[in-house]
């Protein structure tokens, strides 16, 4: 949009001066009027107290001299006068009007960097002074527009998270009343001088909106004041869920365990089966005042041995990082990790919590079991019964659910309820009974039942005998469903009773019995049983001689979930990811149940589906176990045609794991692909197939096939990256975006997420912003949220490249509430992060303590993820001439370098680069400013990222300081392989002990 004609500032045509008022007020009247303007208008405007003689000829006369300034085609003539020729782009008055539109346009479309810029080059076209007649009128009309802009930049700059407050504040001023800027003006505030300052201004609004106006704050800024009152919440809340209904009579509970949980480190609540243990734990977790909190259920595994699999699952963390990994995870606190349902694992659940209360220092731990943990740090809670009057009030409650016009005289249910021994379970079966019964039939039928066991205790006998009561209200079909559903530990719809049973009629009946719930998920209507009902039930079943029986019924439905109309299993990636991760328990106890019998079919139908899931959601913990598992098995199954796409699909997902996380070997992975069939073309497990089999995967970058090739493409870049070639990694993900550009979204999201994660090893951002940005905005129309998350974070790395600080604070806070947070070990990069941005704020003191904290909380964590941690913690501390606090860290990051390089692949290179930097920041702390000129020549060599931005400065301050021996050193270093290079960094470490650079 190039403007020729300016009135705004100064009259003049491309940058030419025009001269005479009445020559300007002429073209401020016709840009005034782009239709044209009558010659009646335009010589009363133009001689407002006296008309020339011959008023017609006098502008003629003057419309000729612009003209001859602006051109001969510039000003044409209309019926009744004349209009200005040129475009509304081409004249400053109409210029800002289209950028105003346009800024307002992309506003609304979210492209706020758009909008920004729309906004500034239209407030560029300002400035002019003040004037009379038509042009100080049309300079005067476009003051509203020249608003409107300086509006428009505030909210752009805001939302962009570069809040302008002298801007917001001059808007204000102008419109008291404008929420949308006020609400902006909030965040701002919030984020700059904390929650407080945002909600005083919030409070002085809403009190002078009541006093003049009688109103409330609208919806939005409601919105925000929700928001900022929960900005100190704590961030994660992980396997929580709200309750269907009133908790009743546990007020009491919940507070004492809580205020155990303030002052023990492991409290467990013991009691029997049906007291409401599993409720409690839910109410208390969500009520802590923990910064991390996650609730762990663990009915669902039977062998001590999968305990930590399944903990370190739930936070993410590969299962081989072992007790340390989950450690670091729960780092910083303080944590709860709430474990649920322990007593059929209980010596594997007291195994784990001793470690990890050992090694998390802020780590609270609280369990629901049968019996304690046998643990001298525990506390145990012993659960109470309900109380007679909370008894009566739930069942009335749960009785007027089930028939609203019951009857239910106060006597009868007072009796009822004491054979209920406070038992909610009891309670809630028992209600269910209303529907066809009075309480005192209730009553009378139940004492029937009360037998039970003898050698049970009471509290149990009352539970067995309101069970057994409700199962002999089953016909033999009914029971029949319960013995073999009872194997599912994830519940189960309508289609798969069909499937074991041939018939879902009965679940009707069970509902109506309150044995099962009907709960509603994002892939439909499912069915539950009670942990409680399911292991009556199984007992029933191993009674009857039926578990071999069910079992096989069981892997029957997951080998035909795996295999139905799945030509290409890929597609499951983002169109059934829903429907499988409801089926996740059921489809990971197929797949271990499996993996026992050596059963090929199932292992590959489970494992095609959770690998598929595990892959969308980015869980490298479980996709690692599962390729580390399942290719031995595979390896011995010979599948028949329904099963060769589940075992090609198992055996991609494994070799691409090992390759991605360099994992376990993919040897077995790949030969078993090699076995298979050849694969039907334009399948994407097909085209990955292909590319994992081939020796260099460029052999088939320039295929026709878009698909192949962009795979192709992809695969080297990860080859590369272990090459330590970063650049030809980048070059390659981009070749791979521009082969997939057409293909399907999941794929563009891979390549751009691709590009984005490489960009961020180099400031400033700005490329790496672009890629992530489009990648998360792909993965959440997709429904893809664990990925989307992943690329949250990346993101705010990518923001504090580029120095958007409060973007990227205000990433952070998106996902500390808990959105898309599916991993506990991204809260330490969430500590990180908030100390490089109170360090780009000016807050040294406050930044390195985060630092420190950051780095004392992975002390014990040998991973390459903390040893870059601890290296940017001694990076930042030289930095800021604070090296004393950190030297036991440096010292430690030194000794673990040297330790760690003999063997060190090529693959890693770039983090022990960053340690290597670190060595050399510390070095030139304490004075060796040659051997920091030398270490920083040789990390050069070893490449290092420049995920944090500190790391390329500090590197850059040893080059300086290094002086002439940088250069040698350069020289030296340039032609060494590997293994020489390796051997280089080890000797300069060797120089710089831990005791030299700890002295005074």
């Amino acid at each position: 949009m190039s403007v020729e004609l300016t009135l705004l500032t100064r009259v003049c045509h491309r940058g030419v001066e025009i001269g005479g008022s009445r020559l300007g007020d002429l073209l401020a009247l016709l840009a005034g009027e782009p239709a044209g303007c009558g010659a009646a208008r335009l010589i009363a405007e133009l001689w407002p107290a006296e008309q020339p003689e011959h008023p017609a000829k006098a502008l003629q006369t003057l419309v000729a001299r612009a003209r001859a300034r602006l051109g001969a085609e510039s000003i044409v003539s209309t019926p009744t006068g004349y209009r200005l020729a040129l475009g509304p782009e081409r004249v400053d008055a109409s210029a800002v009007l289209l950028r105003a539109a346009a800024s307002e346009r992309h506003a609304r479309a979210g492209e706020h960097a758009a909008a920004l810029a729309e906004a500034e080059a239209g407030l560029a076209l300002f400035g002019g002074e003040a004037a009379d007649g038509p042009l100080g009128e049309l300079r005067a009309a476009r003051e509203a527009t020249r608003r409107e802009l300086v509006r428009a930049r505030a909210l752009a700059l805001a939302r962009l998270g570069r809040p302008d407050a002298g801007a917001i504040e001059e808007v204000l001023a102008d419109r008291p009343r404008d929420e949308e800027v006020l609400l902006e003006l909030l965040r701002g505030e919030a984020a700059t001088q904390g929650p407080a300052a945002a909600l005083a201004r919030y409070d002085a609004y809403r009190r002078a909106l009541r006093d003049e106006l009688g109103a409330d704050p609208g919806p939005a800024l409601r919105a925000v004041h929700r928001e900022l009152l929960l900005s100190d919440a704590p961030m994660v809340r992980q396997g929580l869920r709200h309750e269907p209904n009133e908790l009743l009579g546990r007020d009491a509970d919940v507070a004492a365990v809580g205020a155990l949980l303030r002052t023990r480190r492991v409290v467990s609540v013991v009691g029997a089966g049906g007291l409401g243990k599993t409720r409690l734990a839910q109410a208390v977790g969500r009520r802590a005042g923990h910064r991390l909190v996650y609730l762990i259920e663990l009915a669902g595994v039977s062998r001590d041995a999968e305990v930590l699999g399944t903990v370190a699952a739930a936070l993410g963390v590969p299962e081989a990082a072992g007790v340390s990994g989950l450690a670091a995870a729960l780092e910083p606190g303080p944590a709860l990790l709430v474990l649920d349902n322990c007593e059929q694992v209980i010596d594997g659940v007291a195994g784990l919590v001793r470690d990890l209360v050992g090694l998390a220092g802020g780590l609270t731990v609280l369990t629901t079991s049968r019996a304690p943990l046998g643990l001298s740090a525990e506390t145990v809670y012993p659960l109470p019964e309900l109380d007679l009057p909370t008894t009566v009030a739930l069942f009335t409650q749960r009785a007027r659910a089930a028939r609203p016009g019951a009857e239910l005289p106060p006597d009868a249910v007072r009796d009822l309820c004491r054979r209920l021994d406070g038992l909610p379970l009891a309670v809630e079966l028992a209600a269910a009974r209303i529907r066809i019964m009075s309480p005192a039939e209730i009553a009378g039928r139940f004492s029937l039942h009360q037998g039970g066991s003898r050698d049970l205790p009471e509290r149990h006998r009352t539970l067995h005998a309101v069970i057994d009561w409700s199962w002999h209200l089953l016909d033999a079909d009914g029971q029949a469903a319960m013995r073999a559903l009872s194997i599912f530990p994830g519940g189960f719809t309508a289609d798969t009773v069909r499937q074991v049973l041939g018939d879902d009629a009965v679940v009707g009946q069970l509902a109506d019995q309150s044995l099962v719930k009907v709960v509603d998920s994002p892939a439909g209507t499912r069915f539950r049983m009670l942990e409680t009902v399911r292991e009556f039930s199984a007992a029933r079943r191993d009674e009857a001689g039926g578990t071999e029986a069910a079992t096989e019924r069981f892997l029957a439905w997951a080998r035909a979930l795996g295999v139905r109309e799945r030509s290409d299993y890929a597609a499951a990636l983002v169109f059934a990811a829903e429907e499988i991760r409801a089926e996740q328990d059921n489809l990971v106890l197929a797949l271990r149940l499996g993996l026992d019998r050596g059963d090929g079919a199932t292992v590959a139908a489970a494992g095609a589906l959770l690998g598929a899931l595990w892959l969308t959601d980015s869980n490298l913990g479980r996709l690692t176990s599962l390729a580390g598992d399942v290719p031995e098995v595979l390896a011995r199954f010979r599948p028949g045609p329904a099963y060769v796409e589940a075992t090609r699909t198992t055996a991609v997902w494994c070799a691409m794991t090992a390759f991605i996380t360099r994992g376990p070997r993919p040897l077995r992975a790949l030969a078993v692909l090699r076995r298979l069939p050849r694969p039907e073309p334009g399948t994407l497990i097909g085209a990955a197939q292909a590319v994992l089999g081939a020796d260099d995967p460029r052999v088939l970058a320039d295929s026709a096939d878009p698909l192949l090739a962009g795979l192709a493409w992809y695969a080297f870049s990860y080859r590369a990256e272990n090459a330590n070639d970063s650049e030809s990694a980048l070059l390659a993900a981009r070749r791979m975006l521009a082969r997939v550009a057409g293909l399907d979204p999941w794929l563009r999201a891979l390549a751009h997420a691709r590009i984005g994660e490489l960009c961020l090893q180099a400031a400033p951002g700005e490329e790496a912003f672009r890629h992530l940005d489009t990648a998360l905005s792909i993965m959440e129309e997709l429904g893809a949220w664990s990925s989307a998350a992943r690329a949250r974070w990346a993101i705010v790395l990518a923001d504090l490249q580029r120095g958007a600080l409060d973007r990227a604070e205000q990433g952070l806070e998106h996902l500390s509430r808990g959105v898309l947070t599916e991993e506990a070990g991204t809260m330490m990069f969430d500590l990180c992060s908030r100390a490089e941005i109170r360090l780009g704020r000016g807050d040294v003191d406050g930044g390195l303590r985060l630092w420190r904290q950051a780095a004392d909380g992975l002390r014990t964590d040998e991973g390459l993820w903390a040893g870059e941690v601890l290296a940017v913690a001694v990076i930042v501390h030289c930095r800021h001439g604070r090296s004393g606090p950190i030297a036991d860290i440096a010292g430690l990051v030194i000794r673990r370098l040297r330790a760690a390089l003999p063997d060190a692949p090529v693959a890693v290179f770039r983090i022990h680069g960053v340690m290597l930097v670190a060595a050399a920041a510390f070095a030139q702390a304490r004075g060796f400013t040659a051997e920091a000129g030398r270490l920083v020549a040789v990390a050069g060599r070893f490449g290092f990222s420049g995920t944090f931005p500190s790391v390329p400065i500090a590197a850059e301050a040893a080059r300086e300081a290094g002086g002439p021996a940088y250069p040698a050193a350069v020289a030296e270093y340039a032609g060494l392989e590997p293994a020489a290079l390796r051997a280089a960094a080890i000797r300069l470490l060797g120089r710089i002990s831990p005791e030299e650079q700890a002295g005074p």
